[in-house]
């Protein structure tokens, strides 16, 4: 098996840092990055701004996956730290103080098996979960940052990035530095980056853009592949009660399942061609773009609520193409999904939506909380009926918004729309 494949089935499937660990907030992370697409390597350099959130921190741990950090400083003194099992462990000078931030310098190389992914062939870079694999941090789905991220690349490779793109900057070597900032906090690992021999295609959304790019289709096929992505932010706007914040970018790279970041998605040359043949085949395309609602603005506290990304993403898409393909189309999805549960349930594979954990999940837990989730916010739509539901789903975005929740939050949105107790319905179907 590929080794992207294996990575894309297995993440997110690391625990969260532990507790004790984590007695710093992360604030900010500054990352400049130079990608050596032909060797597969990256080097870079970051800032990272954190706070102590006790007294007497003396160590900051950070996931850091197979790079090789080569040097931590604070203040232009290098500090000491080491590697271990993913994990850097960096020995403060002095401790930090809880009520004024404090900045980090490191410096790092590798050779990621995973999480940034090469295609030397095409001259292109991009990045899919694992974001500790090409940048130090705290990989977690309930630490939040903003981020500054540079790009170094040859002068004909074009870029997407998270964040909003600030101008580029040809450098003396006649390379070109792409840079973004993110000013929204959100989770590290929805941040992510391509870059190729794009062609690129522009569409007006709004005040916004939406950028089209791949190495193989036109900018006019890009527009056909893409030609909905307008209409699904608006949809899922309207039931999110939150517009969609800043420029779009849908990449199509070498290969992937598919992958959502924050203001990014990147998805397959492969599927690309399919829905070029077939114009009907826009579920992967509605599901990323869902994520930018349900899973980065709003985002599970831990991978034990995965359900409430995954799920969540999986239920909005068969929402919107019923939308726009017509109720035909909604119940192939519900039979698809109920099929999978009673296959779950046949063979004894079957689980509550909210896990003890998610450090080695099966095909079946994903099954459960991808297939599943979506089938039980099904099920909550026929027990709720149309207008409580949706106002429920609406309160319960807006609500969060910005933040990390757990399984209580989306249940307490929910009741307060139904106007009663739903433990009942949650107990059957959703907890231990």
């Amino acid at each position: 098996m590929r080794p992207w494949l294996i990575a894309a089935l297995l993440l997110p499937s690391m625990p969260a840092l532990a507790s004790n660990d984590r007695a710093v907030d992360i604030l900010h992370y500054d990352v400049a990055l130079v990608p050596d697409i032909a060797g597969e390597r990256v080097t870079g350099q970051m800032s990272i701004t954190l706070k102590a959130t006790d007294k007497d921190v003396t160590a900051v741990v950070l996931d850091s996956g197979e790079l090789n950090v080569t040097s931590v400083a604070h203040n232009n003194r290098a500090l000491a730290f080491n590697q271990h099992d993913g994990r850097l462990r960096i020995t403060l000078d002095q401790p930090a103080p809880t009520d004024a931030p404090t900045t980090l310098q490191l410096h790092y190389e590798g050779a990621p098996p995973f999480g940034l992914e090469f295609a030397p062939d095409r001259d292109e870079v991009y990045t899919v979960f694992s974001t500790s694999q090409w940048m130090p941090s705290v990989d977690a789905p309930d630490e939040r940052a903003t981020l500054t991220l540079s790009l170094t690349l040859p002068p004909e490779l074009k870029a997407a990035g998270t964040g909003r793109a600030l101008p580029s900057r040809t450098l003396p070597d006649g390379r070109v530095e792409h840079r973004w900032m993110l000013a929204s906090p959100m989770p590290a690992y929805v941040y992510g980056l391509a870059a190729g021999r794009y062609q690129q295609a522009t569409v007006p959304y709004g005040k916004n853009t939406l950028h089209l790019l791949s190495v193989n289709r036109s900018p006019q096929q890009l527009k056909q592949i893409f030609a909905r992505t307008g209409d699904m932010l608006d949809f899922f706007a309207d039931k999110a009660g939150l517009p969609f914040q800043g420029d779009y970018s849908q990449v199509l790279v070498a290969r992937t399942i598919g992958q959502e970041m924050a203001g990014v998605s990147v998805m397959s040359e492969a599927y690309g061609a399919e829905v070029l043949g077939d114009p009907d085949q826009i579920a992967l395309i509605a599901h990323e773009v869902a994520h930018q609602w349900w899973g980065n603005r709003v985002t599970c506290a831990g991978w034990e609520h995965f359900w409430l990304n995954e799920g969540m993403a999986n239920f909005m898409t068969a929402a919107y193409l019923q939308h726009a393909q017509g109720e035909a189309a909604y119940q192939a999805k519900i039979k698809a999904w109920r099929e999978r549960v009673e296959s779950l349930r046949a063979k004894g594979a079957d689980r509550p939506l909210v896990y003890p954990d998610w450090n080695a999940p099966t095909a079946d837990d994903r099954a459960v909380v991808y297939q599943k989730g979506a089938y039980v916010l099904h099920l909550l739509r026929a027990e709720l009926g149309e207008e409580a539901f949706w106002r429920g789903i609406r309160a319960y975005t807006q609500g969060n918004d910005g933040r990390s929740v757990v399984t209580a939050d989306f249940q307490r949105a929910m009741e307060k729309a139904a106007g009663r107790s739903l433990q009942p319905f949650f107990s059957e179907w959703v907890y231990p």
